[in-house]
């Protein structure tokens, strides 16, 4: 190689999703199988410049395939969107002897990632860790799968409920700004609509939804809310509804949090693991400033650039599905 690797950097930033842990444990032995040291830095990138770095062995990667959230913990970082924090994060780098980094997060690590490769001419693989799969490039991201399993278990219990009292229940789910967990989400717990950013206005999607539910021959409906597809999130929905159809009784709940955590899917495990190694291979491969993508079902290398800043869509067949199947 004309850059010689001999001692690796990972670090989890932005949200934590379930399989990071697989893809800590899979960078982590790839590496020392090919004859490099491995550094774990705790708390993304605010631990990169607060020197928070350990030197990891296999040993401190057994065992947590199956642990939700991440071993190095994770943080936000402001001071890491200035040049005088990347240059302090630069500076641990170079004291801990760390050649390359591999980060695993969202657009948010990844936009950081890009800058400090192109700033310090350091090699930096990114690893898609986001429940949204929101990410271009790549089928499927770390901790996708295991979300929507969540969610479609939440939701399955909230119909008993709401098949009981015959009532329209409201279900705010994550995403930030796409529609992937949502859409996805109440196909897999047979919901009557989705209401998500990339859809028409929050009003016509609700009135497609009583079309099809509680004003045919059903006796309850289940729609679930994009977290930012409208202000104000399932309470402006709700008072969507009521303003519109007064006569409708209305229940509201929020996931949240719930859809971070619990233990990664075996589908969720296998991509981290794969993708994971797939970082050190790129490594091995020169490459530099890329994320490990997915693609029917194949290991692909996606610049870095391009996974942030081009737009991911929901497919078309996926929102005429859940229409059809709802009525």
């Amino acid at each position: 190689m004309a850059y010689q690797i001999k001692t690796i950097g990972v670090l989890t930033s932005g949200g934590d999703a379930p399989g990071m842990n697989a893809a800590i444990r899979a960078v982590t032995r790839a590496a020392l199988s090919n004859n490099m040291q491995v550094k774990g830095i705790y708390r993304g990138y605010k631990g990169l410049i607060d020197g928070e770095v350990a030197s990891f062995t296999s040993e401190n990667v057994s065992g947590i395939i199956q642990r939700g959230g991440t071993i190095l913990k994770t943080a936000r970082c402001d001071e890491f969107r200035t040049p005088e924090g990347r240059k302090k994060a630069y500076e641990t780098v170079v004291k801990e002897g760390i050649d390359a980094l591999i980060t695993i997060g969202g657009d948010g690590t990844f936009t950081g990632a890009r800058l400090f490769s192109q700033e310090f001419d350091m090699p930096v693989i990114g690893l898609p860790g986001t429940i949204d799969n929101d990410l271009w490039g790549t089928d499927a991201t770390i901790g996708y799968d295991t979300s929507l399993n969540t969610i479609m278990s939440c939701v399955d219990k909230i119909r008993d409920t709401a098949t009981s009292h015959e009532r329209i229940f409201l279900v705010e789910v994550m995403g930030r700004d796409a529609g992937f967990l949502t859409l996805n989400a109440a196909i897999a717990s047979g919901s009557e609509a989705a209401v998500i950013p990339e859809r028409a206005t929050v009003l016509e999607q609700l009135e497609v939804a009583i079309g099809h539910g509680i004003r045919k021959s059903k006796n309850s409906s289940i729609v679930l809310v994009q977290e930012h597809a409208v202000e104000g999130g399932v309470a402006a929905v709700e008072r969507i509804i009521k303003e519109n159809n007064p006569h409708y009784e209305v229940r509201s709940t929020i996931l949240g949090h719930l859809q971070r955590g619990g233990a990664p899917t075996a589908q969720d495990r296998i991509l981290a693991s794969r993708m994971g190694y797939a970082a050190i291979q790129a490594l091995l491969e020169e490459q530099r400033s890329v994320m490990i993508g997915i693609q029917k079902n194949e290991i692909c290398y996606v610049p870095l650039s391009k996974a942030i800043h081009e737009k991911k869509d929901v497919k078309q067949d996926s929102w005429q599905a859940l229409q059809i199947l709802a009525i």
